[in-house]
């Protein structure tokens, strides 16, 4: 299986490798560094840009459908909150084996099947409720902003989003990209941590399952280049140090018990159907 860890739950958020090459950028285009100081940049027009990102990720992605076992498991899972917060939240599966989760400014939220193929219900939950924080805290609104000051773009769109539809395919691509290379900071995966285990509570949820899916990150990025995941420990909170913070809100709220990792189903179940019984004539009395 391959390790992507850069929007896994956000709480590693290492920049994945891979990840560049699902994405077609086109590097025709010059630095534009003039003006970065006086650059407007809205959180609207951060969402319509963020939404054509989307599109052109999606396009190079294999997109789970409507039928797919994986598409009918995040329904059941994760539809019931798609306007969590207030946000206008859509949600797609991508068909590969990345373990991989990511959310954008529009409020696009994207999970790989990968990511599903090791954790539960509960503990996709922890994962998405994190990605919703960084949604409901702006944080991805930053994120493409601060990515879009580095870009090469800088200039082509102003305040106006009406000019975003003008961005060529090429340049949406290059977005795309900076969307990827973008991190979030100490502070904000914090919050977001925060947000997923408030988000697990509200709702009724197995609060342990989010010390669990940090416990499922740490496992793996243990089998990583010691290299790659020292890189990402040096810019982003200790992933043992969360799963612990998790733990110790669960005992202090007197929900603490160890989780237990429950069946995981990624494939489409049809309910079993009962035969028809036929019953046998009675013999009537004489």
């Amino acid at each position: 299986m391959k390790i992507n860890f850069f929007y896994i739950f956000s709480m590693l958020a290492l920049i994945g490798n891979s990840a560049h090459a699902q994405i077609n950028v086109d590097k025709t285009l010059g630095a534009l560094q003039s003006g970065v100081s006086s650059f407007t940049f809205s959180n609207e027009d951060a969402a319509a840009l963020s939404k054509e990102a989307v599109k052109k990720m999606d396009s190079m992605n294999v997109v789970a459908g409507p039928k797919d076992g994986y598409t009918l498991r995040l329904n059941r899972v994760f539809g019931k909150h798609a306007t969590e917060n207030g946000l206008a939240l859509n949600y797609k599966v991508y068909l590969s084996k990345e373990v991989n989760a990511f959310a954008t400014a529009d409020g696009s939220i994207r999970v790989f099947s990968g990511l599903m193929d090791i954790m539960d219900d509960n503990q996709l939950l922890a994962v998405i409720g994190h990605e919703i924080g960084h949604v409901a805290n702006e944080d991805t609104k930053d994120a493409i902003k601060s990515a879009y000051r580095k870009s090469a773009l800088i200039g082509v769109v102003s305040s106006s989003s009406e000019k975003v539809a003008k961005i060529t395919d090429g340049q949406i691509g290059q977005v795309a990209s900076a969307i990827i290379d973008s991190k979030f900071s100490r502070k904000q995966e914090t919050e977001a941590d925060v947000f997923s285990y408030d988000f697990m509570k509200k709702h009724g949820y197995d609060v342990n399952a989010v010390e669990s899916a940090f416990a499922i990150l740490v496992q793996l990025a243990g089998n990583a280049e010691a290299n790659f995941f020292s890189k990402m420990m040096s810019s982003h909170p200790d992933p043992n140090n969360r799963a612990q913070t998790a733990k110790n809100r669960a005992v202090a709220d007197g929900l603490y018990k160890a989780y237990v990792q429950k069946p995981i189903v990624n494939k489409e179940t049809k309910p079993a159907t009962k035969k028809p019984t036929t019953k046998k004539p009675t013999k009537k009395k004489k």
